[in-house]
């Protein structure tokens, strides 16, 4: 064999190798990029899906199906829901209610009891007298809420996971899971991308996201933090959170909110006074391992404020971005390096 056959045939045989190189590559990594992509409306609001993977559209439709279910186990709106039966069971005796209506339950109590009150699942007897996104959204007499203000107290609330039973002490109270329920939602998808064998994937459902993995690409996902000041029907951003297998939920002024002879009310309500709280807070995201978790968690912050909310984001490892009024801008510290203000209005403070 001549050296210049040779030389063709290490060639080709380099070439050959290379080929079955990107094949592999191909194979192994290239499915990855299949992305699929869909929305629906669940929770009151509109659930925007990207999954990545063979399995994707599965994935997508497991989680949607799974969100389906679980909204009607903890809307106290829907008929025959387990907190329904909760609520009309209040006083009485204890029911049994599903396993995940139980957990979380158990999760809204949890923070309830570390944030002092300042989070409460039993809300709904003062929520509903404000109706906030309803049909009667107004400002209740001071009156009506100082009578419904008693049944307020999540010490009334009893759960016990371990045979999935629940119960409220007194008559007149309810329970309000809702709070909680876009964050359980992104629990939930997260979930089924997991056990449906998706690679990757983002969950969107109102203010709170979910992500599972990383990017298609192997980098974190940008989610991002909205600007308070902005319209529903113009939403806007002020910033963004690079983010891994996380959940990320919002709590802001700008949510079911309504103005009257010039003040703005909105449904953060604090539940020691049963009015929306007032403490110079426009929004409050924070960063969690848990949806319903970070959901509970930026309400009982927005309530307690920047400087109460330290120890008890310390304890759940959560990470928080508080905006204010004055649009100024506080990160915790283990969020610092994640986090970036996209909107030049908006000052990030030292």
């Amino acid at each position: 064999m001549t050296k210049h056959k040779k030389i063709i045939l290490i060639f080709s045989a380099v070439l050959l190798l290379l080929a079955a190189a990107i094949v592999f590559l191909w194979v192994k990594f290239g499915q990855r990029a299949k992305r699929y992509q869909c929305t629906n409306y669940a929770m009151g609001t509109y659930i925007q899906q990207t999954v990545y993977g063979k399995k994707a559209s599965t994935a997508a439709a497991a989680a949607a199906q799974g969100i389906g279910t679980l909204e009607g186990l903890i809307s106290w709106r829907a008929d025959g829901s387990d907190t329904a039966r909760l609520n009309q069971a209040a006083g009485t005796d204890w029911i049994t209610v599903n396993a995940e209506t139980a957990k979380l339950l158990q999760t809204s109590l949890k923070v309830a009891e570390d944030s002092d009150g300042a989070f409460d699942p039993t809300i709904l007897p003062i929520s509903s007298l404000w109706d906030f996104g309803g049909n009667n959204q107004h400002v209740p007499a001071k009156s009506d809420i100082l009578k419904y203000l008693q049944y307020v107290n999540y010490k009334n609330l009893r759960v016990n996971t371990a045979d999935s039973t629940a119960s409220l002490r007194n008559h007149g109270m309810g329970i309000d899971l809702d709070i909680i329920g876009k964050g359980a939602a992104c629990d939930e998808a997260v979930a089924a991308y997991k056990s449906s064998g998706a690679d990757c994937g983002i969950i969107a459902v109102g203010t709170s996201v979910g992500t599972y993995g990383n990017k298609a690409d192997g980098s974190a996902w940008s989610v991002a933090v909205r600007d308070p000041t902005s319209t529903t029907d113009n939403a806007a951003a002020m910033g963004e959170i690079s983010l891994s297998s996380g959940f990320v939920s919002t709590s802001g002024t700008f949510e079911k909110s309504f103005r009257k002879n010039g003040i703005l009310y909105h449904s953060l309500l604090n539940p020691k006074t049963g009015f929306p709280q007032n403490n110079g807070l426009a929004s409050v995201t924070v960063v969690s391992k848990s949806g319903a978790l970070s959901d509970a968690l930026a309400n009982a912050c927005f309530v307690l404020g920047r400087q109460k909310s330290a120890l008890l984001l310390q304890n759940y490892g959560a990470g928080a971005v508080f905006t204010d009024s004055t649009k100024r801008v506080y990160v915790t510290e283990n969020l610092k390096r994640k986090f970036t203000i996209t909107n030049s209005k908006f000052v990030l403070q030292s």
